[in-house]
């Protein structure tokens, strides 16, 4: 899995992720990201929203915490990797 660094914004600290998924939907994009590189390791998932601008130098994430927006694209993401089973 490719692993992506992020600095949380309030703290100033790199947290590290590894991608499971991305996808587009309504030309937004979404990373489906979990905190362990095991794939046989059960992990803690997050879906990360692309907030930035099409200019911007670096991508602006954030995590997904509106439950409608998010049982839609949890579905997507379970549908695209087929074993996998996301818990809201």
């Amino acid at each position: 899995m490719e692993k992506i660094i992020f600095t949380m914004e309030d703290t100033k600290e790199n947290v590290e992720f590894f991608i499971m998924e991305q996808t587009r939907v309504s030309g937004v994009d979404y990373l489906l990201v979990t905190d362990t590189e095991d794939e046989e390791e059960d992990g803690t998932c997050y879906i990360l929203k692309d907030l930035s601008a099409s200019e911007d130098a670096e991508a602006l994430y954030e995590i997904v915490d509106d439950d409608e927006e998010l049982a839609y694209v949890s579905r997507i993401f379970e549908e695209l990797l087929e074993d996998v089973t996301i818990e809201r």
